[in-house]
């Protein structure tokens, strides 16, 4: 037990805690405020407290837990929505009203409701960690799996179906030691240590989102990485909306890292009520929500983004695709920077810690396609999204710049294509993507050669665009060759008819592949064709003013069951018209 000798906002000094070590949780003065030990000097310990201070002050006892930070794995984790030290908001509000009491203690998971467990392994299997023993239909969309905790092994003695709480035994292991282990459905884990797995794979299957710019212009990979950076009204959270809603995983974790607090509301009160395409049930029946908003403690903050990747390791455990939204690094990393600065430690740029990068890293490392621990074959993935909030969406901060360094997709979004109403705002011009070669294996597959073709084409006529603009605005649009305003008409469809899209209607907020393929193939075709109209002295405004030209630019909000048929008869009238106009050019 150690006496506090310093109190400073959410940093407090105590000595006489030579039985301590660094990470452990601790326990602050009479309302037994949860805190974690920073670092240690002697028996003095520097800790960050995860709740208000004040009214904290010399002399006060701090005890220590004798455990890291943890979280509790188990079935009652979707749906639930906890803050950033996995204390479950709604059970707190239950003890204790809307407003959260100091020092409140409850259990992350529901201790009292009765779970259907379904035993899949027999007594006398040998088991060893990460093992599927049994399994928990947690909601109804979604299959928990009871897997035996990392670092056991041994032999089933005893396994029961029925109904149980997570705290209930269900199952009985003897190690070779012949020593009695007790298995429950709930295990804890170390928020700051990553779990264990077999291998890890290079990324090589497109996580599937329905946004025509990230499918086709700059894809994320299955367990890869990406930052979405960008300005206030960018549309951060719209695209973090539609990742979550269309996103091919099974799991989507959200962690609201230092939000305004009624930003966080509307996730709140959308996530419930937004559909799950794949199962026609309500969102929240696949999700695990963690709201830790800017008036929330700054300490506790820097521990949700592990809470929310742990938690997602988990369930990538049991074999499910899984994907970790964090939004947003930069407030996790302006709560590293106030506790840095708390703790006297020597400032990197712009105040930041010296170890602002290797943090970065430590969180991205955690995504990947995994294979998983135990005796059988599962593979599972985690894809690991950050939103960053740079200051007036400035680039060239810190966190921004740090993130870049690590994550392998970028999607720059830019607030002047947002001002011209351009969403999702993702410029094509700054924004990047790496995975492009390890995926093309998948394109050629599924999609054929000419995917990666056209997406080549595409990004090519719109860095052309981008230079003609330059001349446009010296000379005027006129003074150009009929080919250069040919390119920048075609550069207008790939951004207006192909690129842009309308996350509130029905048909156009979603895309899959073979569609944006086809679409995207129109719009090339129309560039074909009028290329050879051209050489043939066709008129350009005539080839501009074609029926297809407004078909091309509707096509996108033809039906899912149409499009097929609809797009065939586009792409024949449109080379009708096109040979109508060239011949005619030939006459003349």
């Amino acid at each position: 037990m150690g006496k506090i000798v310093k109190v400073s906002g959410p940093l407090v000094v105590a000595t006489g805690m030579q039985d301590a070590n660094m990470s452990d949780v601790v326990r602050v003065g009479e309302q037994r405020l949860i805190g974690e030990i920073l670092n240690m000097t002697g028996d003095s310990a520097s800790i960050q407290v995860y709740e208000e201070t004040s009214g904290i002050g010399p002399g006060a006892e701090v005890v220590t837990t004798g455990t890291p930070l943890s979280v509790e794995l188990g079935p009652g984790l979707l749906e639930n929505i906890y803050d950033g030290i996995q204390r479950p908001l709604e059970g707190i509000m239950k003890v204790c009203g809307a407003n959260i009491k100091r020092g409140v203690e409850v259990p992350a998971l529901d201790r009292e409701k009765k779970w259907d467990f379904v035993a899949t392994a027999k007594v006398g299997d040998q088991v060893v960690g990460g093992d599927v023993i049994g399994t928990v239909q947690e909601t109804s969309s979604t299959v928990h799996k009871i897997m035996v905790p990392i670092g056991m092994k041994g032999t089933i003695s005893s396994i029961t179906s029925g109904s149980f709480t997570v705290a209930d035994v269900v199952a009985t292991l003897t190690t070779e030691k012949g020593e009695k282990k007790d298995l429950t459905m709930m295990q804890k884990w170390p928020v700051r240590v990553g779990r264990p797995y077999k291998k890890k794979y290079p990324p090589h299957i497109p996580l599937s989102t329905g946004q025509r710019v990230i499918d086709t212009m700059f894809p994320v990979a299955k367990g890869g990485t990406a930052a979405v950076p960008g300005p206030f009204g960018a549309g951060k959270t719209v695209v973090q909306h539609a990742m979550a809603k269309w996103s091919d995983v099974d799991i989507v974790v959200y962690i609201g890292c230092g939000e305004r607090g009624n930003e966080m509301t509307d996730v709140l009160r959308e996530f419930p009520e937004l559909i799950d395409p794949r199962t026609g049930e309500t969102l929240m029946k696949r999700t695990v929500l963690i709201a830790n908003t800017s008036d929330m403690p700054v300490a506790a903050r820097e521990a949700s983004v592990y809470t929310g990747i742990t938690i997602g390791e988990y369930f990538r455990d049991m074999g499910y695709d899984v994907a970790v939204i964090a939004d947003s690094t930069s407030r996790w990393a302006e709560a590293l920077r106030e506790m840095s600065g708390r703790l006297e430690e020597m400032p990197g740029e712009e105040g930041y810690p010296a170890y602002l990068a290797s943090r970065l890293a430590q969180f991205y490392e955690r995504a990947g396609m995994i294979s998983c621990m135990g005796s059988d074959e599962r593979q599972g993935s985690l894809t690991a999204i950050g939103a960053v909030s740079p200051p007036g969406g400035d680039l060239s901060e810190p966190v921004s710049q740090g993130t870049m360094r690590i994550v392998k997709v970028f999607w720059s979004l830019d607030s002047s294509l947002a001002y011209r109403r351009h969403f999702p705002a993702i410029n094509w011009l700054n924004s990047h993507s790496l995975y492009i070669d390890s995926l093309k294996g998948w394109y050629d597959e599924n999609l054929g050669p000419e995917y990666a073709k056209r997406r080549t084409w595409a990004l090519a006529t719109l860095q052309e665009e981008a230079s003609l603009n330059e001349i446009v605005q010296l000379v005027g649009k006129d003074s150009l060759s009929a080919d250069d305003q040919l390119t920048l008409e075609v550069a207008r469809m790939v951004r207006e008819d192909f690129l842009q899209q309308n996350a509130f209607v029905d048909i156009d907020s979603y895309s899959e592949y073979d569609r944006q393929n086809q679409m995207l193939g129109l719009i090339q075709d129309y560039e074909t064709l009028c290329r050879a109209a051209l050489k043939k002295h066709a008129k350009l405004y005539d080839l501009f003013e074609i029926d297809a030209r407004v078909g091309i630019g509707r096509a996108k909000t033809v039906p899912a069951d149409e499009y097929k048929s609809v797009y065939a008869k586009i792409h024949s009238d449109m080379e009708a018209q096109i040979a109508a106009i060239a011949e005619k050019g030939d006459e003349d």
